[in-house]
């Protein structure tokens, strides 16, 4: 299935198709010359998730209000209930607090998970630890800069939903994989993906091409492999 097809799933929200800065954003995010600017870099994924959480506040719900002004009463709108804003750890940091700068009542979720290599250079996805509010009947924002092979992201999903029911989950991603998206999608087909570039494959590593590298070493530094 082709980037276009993908663009015009009615799951999947693709924010970076117009002009508009986030393709700026993304730009100096794949970018070899700028991205190695680490708190440029942080700063970018920052943006694109405050860009996201404004984007993703159109499909919540809303009652009415009313307030007073200097001058007079006023009908005014509130988010009936505040979401659970979740990032699986480190990558999803930048971007866990540009959507939490907008959602700043939000409560937060923590998962920590990473890909687990072995001597052939395949990988598993090890989760070690998740830290959760109460989910039941709540929207759950899952957020994660990058939508490779999309396993980690179904696999938090899994872990997620072991501990309540939540009314619905919305995933959070600056560039997507073609595959990722398809692989999410079969597990989940209701569940909207918020992305800001799909790119047409991944390598023999399942890094995203073109994608931008690395994205948890480029915002902290480089890591040991494990």
């Amino acid at each position: 299935m082709g980037t276009e097809s993908k663009e015009n799933s009615g799951q999947v929200i693709h924010l970076g198709k117009d002009n508009s800065l986030a393709q700026v954003y993304i730009k100096e995010l794949r970018c070899t010359e700028t991205q190695t600017n680490r708190m440029r870099f942080r700063e970018n994924i920052y943006r694109l998730g405050q860009i996201a959480a404004y984007e993703i506040s159109r499909s919540l719900n809303y009652s009415s209000v009313d307030i007073e002004t200097p001058l007079a009463e006023a009908e005014a709108k509130e988010l009936t209930d505040q979401p659970v804003i979740a990032t699986i750890l480190r990558a999803g940091l930048p971007l866990y607090h540009g959507l939490l700068s907008f959602f700043d009542e939000a409560d937060s979720a923590f998962i920590s998970a990473y890909r687990k290599h072995d001597k052939y250079d395949g990988f598993e996805i090890e989760m070690t630890s998740i830290s959760c509010p109460s989910i039941n009947d709540r929207t759950i924002i899952l957020c994660d800069p990058m939508l490779a092979t999309g396993q980690s992201l179904v696999k938090t999903i899994k872990a997620i939903k072991q501990l309540g029911s939540p009314f619905q989950i919305i995933i959070s991603t600056v560039i997507a994989s073609e595959e990722g998206i398809e692989f999410v999608a079969r597990q989940y087909p209701t569940y909207p993906i918020y992305t800001f570039a799909i790119d047409p494959e991944l390598n023999a590593k399942s890094y995203i091409v073109p994608g931008l590298g690395d994205a948890g070493d480029l915002s902290f530094g480089p890591k040991i492999q494990e």
